[in-house]
């Protein structure tokens, strides 16, 4: 069997078997399998594999099939444009949140940010990005699971931000030692029923996903106590599930009725991330 007839072979069997992006998938684990990037992919379409490769490539697509996500598998994912390691201790990084860095980076752009915190930071991935374009920041990321830091620090050290980024081991925004100027976090947003209907906890673990009842306990708690933890003229940025966005802006305006707040969609139309602004002249927020 050629790499071109293994590619083939695989990409119908992900068609058959409702595995999105076929022939993408086909190509990471063949990669992965024999060890090779993608240009030599391409250069040896008619490279045979040895029976060992091949059998071992198919136990992969196997795997696959099965439900486990391809980043698991390779154990690596790609997102904003850099590799992270990931393993089933950690969400693996979805496209839809990089749309929360570029408004993160955006708002640090058009406003003095020397300390940033992300919140339940999982392999590390955002706060990794935003150590490496925002030079003059402290990066803190705080993750309740202890295999996750473990994870995260790891890529802290692969991406060369040891010394950028401070891991802090605990619930929400209680490891923080003071105020910050931007809280960005991508907490658990599905409903707990969702997360069950559709499995989605079978790899990927329950503590990333599981957003309670409405899948706004976890986002509603960040809500409720950001105030205590935002500088004056500070910015919390949230990713959101659909649907969700109407919620968060009503909670968010009974508790800073003096901040700015904006939705922004991703390319689907569905309102994503939010982001708050407060005042200059921060007052205590409102108890909810």
């Amino acid at each position: 069997m050629t790499i071109r007839e293994a590619l083939t072979r695989a990409r119908k069997a992900f068609a058959s078997g409702n595995v999105e992006d076929a022939r993408l998938e086909s190509e990471l684990l063949l990669r992965h399998a024999l060890g090779i990037d993608q240009v030599r992919l391409y250069q040896e379409p008619d490279r045979r594999l040895t029976p060992h490769e091949g059998a071992g490539f198919w136990r992969l697509v196997e795997r696959r099939l099965g439900g486990e996500p391809t980043a698991y598998i390779t154990g690596q994912r790609e997102f904003y444009g850099l590799s992270f390691s990931v393993n089933s201790s950690v969400l693996v990084p979805r496209p839809e949140s990089e749309f929360l860095v570029a408004e993160a980076l955006r708002v640090a752009c058009n406003r003095p940010v020397t300390r940033v915190a992300e919140i339940g930071t999982g392999c590390g991935a955002i706060a990794i990005i935003l150590a490496m374009n925002l030079p003059e920041a402290k990066i803190y990321a705080t993750d309740i699971s202890a295999p996750a830091l473990k994870v995260a620090r790891l890529n802290c050290r692969n991406h060369g931000v040891v010394d950028r980024i401070c891991l802090l081991a605990g619930d929400m925004l209680n490891p923080l030692p003071g105020p910050v100027d931007l809280i960005v976090a991508n907490l658990p947003y599905v409903p707990e029923l969702e997360v069950a209907r559709l499995g989605l906890a079978d790899f990927e673990p329950l503590l990333a996903l599981d957003g309670g009842w409405d899948g706004l306990e976890k986002i509603g708690r960040l809500c409720s106590e950001a105030g205590n933890s935002l500088s004056p003229g500070g910015s919390l940025l949230l990713e959101m599930g659909q649907g969700q966005g109407s919620h968060v802006t009503a909670l968010l305006r009974r508790l800073f009725p003096s901040a700015g707040i904006e939705v922004i969609p991703d390319l689907a139309g569905i309102d994503r991330v939010l982001v708050l602004s407060t005042a200059a002249e921060q007052k205590e927020p409102v108890v909810a």
